[in-house]
């Protein structure tokens, strides 16, 4: 076993060692501007471990062979398109991007109820693990179009049958939004009108499940007289908002996302709604203890939230935000300046220092 082979192998038993944590989560929101910026934003947490996250800058040209549960021998790609995003684990493994062309990719845990096909070794020429299907897509294509139009041409498959399965949510610049689901070996494709995803179960439960808060609305209740003098009123603001979820689970998370995201407000441009898709997903934030029983053993080191990182592309700028649980300072990938004909593949940690500045304030 080659060194490669043996690190990819590595990274998939620490993957399935943490399949155990609950908060295997995510939360992607959707928000336009008036000038018809388009923003997809996501958190992505992991609970169980640092999951060694790193930016990625990847040219075009750039060629990769893609890994398969035998060594690194399946499908071999090459990008068309120049593309930006985070990676976990390993470098080939882009969790979440953008590319030049403005289309936006990223994988969501999705346990328990994805199933992939059965892995074959004698069709790894068109074989891809789950964690490279971002690449792929970022890499070869533009539009939602034009990634179901291809996806029948690969087999999507883990690195480890211990693993847990994954969905996607691919945006483009035009505003279409889909949600990727392989359930019995077939890939679904559904239309992200809401342009809210959480994990599991599937889309369209979450959907259904809408439903259940119908009687949700901004602003306060109104006032009831219950007897002769006898009324009652709101204690404060947001009694519209009484009963939404408050816990952490994927459809309690995708009930908070799809009204605080419908409620938000407006702004002029694609640089003010994303800083508030960062300020939205502020409250989905997981600490990092909730999800262990007290008899699961410690809680892992130098992991300061569940949370691990959060991000925030703008389709039209062409510009892919982030921030991290170790510094919320938000930085910023600018597409339009980097020179994808000419730009060497690049890979660094996403601090530099893992350690949140704190200004000091002196006062004379």
């Amino acid at each position: 076993m080659n060194l490669k082979t043996a690190l990819i192998l590595s990274a998939a038993a620490i993957m399935a060692a943490g399949a155990s944590y609950e908060s295997k989560a995510c939360t992607g929101i959707t928000l336009t501007a008036k000038d018809s910026s388009y923003v997809l934003a996501r958190t992505c947490e992991w609970g169980g471990s640092f999951l060694q996250s790193r930016y990625v800058v990847v040219p075009r040209g750039y060629a990769q062979t893609a890994f398969t549960p035998s060594g690194v021998n399946g499908m071999k790609f090459t990008s068309k398109y120049g593309y930006a995003g985070i990676s976990v684990m390993q470098d080939e493994f882009v969790t979440e991007g953008l590319n030049e062309a403005g289309l936006s990719a990223g994988l969501f845990f999705f346990p328990g109820y994805g199933q992939y096909e059965k892995y074959d070794s004698t069709l790894n020429s068109s074989t891809l693990t789950d964690m490279q299907l971002v690449a792929w897509m970022l890499g070869n294509f533009s539009t939602v179009d034009e990634v179901i139009e291809s996806i029948e041409k690969v087999h999507v498959v883990s690195l480890s049958p211990q693993m847990q399965t994954v969905h996607w949510r691919i945006g483009d610049a035009s505003g279409r939004q889909a949600v990727l689901e392989i359930v019995g070996g077939e890939p679904k494709f559904y239309e992200n009108k809401l342009g809210v995803l959480t994990n599991s179960p599937g889309y369209e439960w979450q959907m259904t499940n809408l439903n259940n808060y119908v009687n949700l609305y901004p602003g306060n209740a109104q006032p009831q007289k219950l007897a002769e003098g006898v009324m009652l009123s709101s204690f404060g603001a947001g009694t519209g908002f009484r009963g939404i979820p408050g816990d952490v689970t994927p459809p309690s998370r995708f009930v908070r996302a799809a009204f605080y995201q419908t409620t938000a407000p407006q702004y002029a441009t694609g640089f003010e709604t994303v800083k508030e898709t960062f300020q939205i997903l502020n409250n989905f934030d997981i600490p990092v203890g909730i999800e262990h029983a007290p008899s699961s053993g410690p809680l892992p080191e130098n992991v300061p939230s569940a949370t691990q990182w959060t991000t925030s592309s703008d389709l039209k700028a062409l510009r892919f935000y982030y921030r991290t649980a170790w510094n919320s300072t938000i930085r910023c990938i600018d597409l339009k300046a980097i020179r994808f004909d000419k730009v060497k593949f690049t890979s660094a940690p996403l601090d530099r220092v893992q350690e949140q500045p704190v200004e000091f304030i002196k006062v004379k």
